[in-house]
């Protein structure tokens, strides 16, 4: 059995349906947006068995670019849940046969407080279809599987058109990045955007030492700072180098290398900083990926140290 065969059959069977869905989509997707977008309340959206499984992912997807909606199960409706349904709300129901009983059950009753209805079926002269103020055609030539059963196109199909929805209310509502990260706090998008530089730097027993300390003093230092790096100043405290492991390893292969000189001879000068503690911690890590250092300063307008960002920090945090 020829199962790579059968693999790609099924995904051609389900991309010919999008197509398919793709040349006949019509104005119902003008008319679903507005209906949605001027809803005061939440869309609340419903349907049984793969249907419903379909469902509570647009639901979520909705949720997450700047519709409230919410799934409801349509058996649960019946014994109280309708009570979750308001007249500001609209309704998207869907039902391949649009014959569902679950659904055909409560149509009458959402219908009864003027609330709209999208109904999402394969026959718009079904039941769910007649009481529905918006149809949009789920309707495909086959299934995937070989008995013509199981929804597999259908469902792949209804899915890909609530996402056309949702991508669609996104751009009526200007819905940016930044509007995505604030229902996303806790994924790596929403620490991109709202983790700044302050939020991870360390401010305290920082590796500093002045210009004129030795190396030998630099390594202690460097060795109680663990940070692999040395924070260098004048005397009045402005960052004038910064002296690295790599820095350091680099001294020991010189010919004139000596504990007693000066630590900033063998120092990085003028070093990469950051005068912006409000720089996101994203930016600062494309600064020290860019220059390739593992440490970087974060100086005042005086060039006076106030913290310091370790790459390690940022992986730790999760920024990416």
């Amino acid at each position: 059995m020829d199962f790579i065969k059968i693999a790609k059959d099924v995904l051609k069977s389900e991309a010919d349906a999008l197509i398919d869905a793709k040349n006949r989509i019509s104005k119902e997707i003008i008319d679903a947006v507005n209906l949605i977008y001027n809803l005061k309340g939440k869309l609340i959206v419903t349907g049984v068995g793969k249907s419903g499984l379909v469902g509570a992912k647009i639901a979520a997807t909705f949720a997450s670019t700047g519709t409230a909606s919410f799934f409801i199960h349509p058996t649960e409706a019946m014994h109280g849940d309708l009570g979750m349904i308001s007249k500001d709300d609209g309704v998207l129901a869907i039902s391949y046969s649009g014959e569902s009983e679950e659904i055909i059950k409560i149509v009458p009753h959402i219908k009864r407080f003027d609330v709209p209805l999208i109904g999402m079926s394969s026959k718009k002269d079904s039941t769910l279809g007649k009481y529905s103020d918006v149809f949009i055609s789920i309707s495909v030539k086959k299934e995937a599987c070989p008995i013509n059963a199981a929804p597999t196109s259908s469902t792949t199909l209804t899915m890909a058109l609530g996402d056309a929805l949702a991508v669609c209310l996104m751009e009526k509502r200007d819905f940016k990045k930044e509007d995505f990260a604030s229902f996303h706090p806790g994924g790596s998008l929403g620490k991109r955007l709202f983790v700044k530089i302050k939020d991870l730097m360390r401010t305290k027993n920082l590796p500093i030492i002045d210009e004129k300390s030795s190396l030998k003093e630099a390594i202690v230092i460097m060795s109680e700072g663990k940070l692999g790096n040395v924070l260098i100043t004048d005397s009045s405290g402005r960052l004038k180098a910064v002296l690295s492991d790599g820095d350091l390893r680099r001294a020991l292969m010189k010919k004139d290398f000596s504990l007693e000189k000066r630590a900033i001879d063998f120092a990085t000068k003028n070093p990469k900083k950051c005068k912006n503690e409000n720089l996101l911690a994203s930016d600062a890590l494309k600064m020290i990926e860019k220059f390739k250092i593992q440490l970087l300063p974060i100086v005042d307008e005086d060039d006076k140290i106030v913290g310091a960002l370790h790459l390690h920090d940022l992986v730790e945090a999760g920024i990416k």
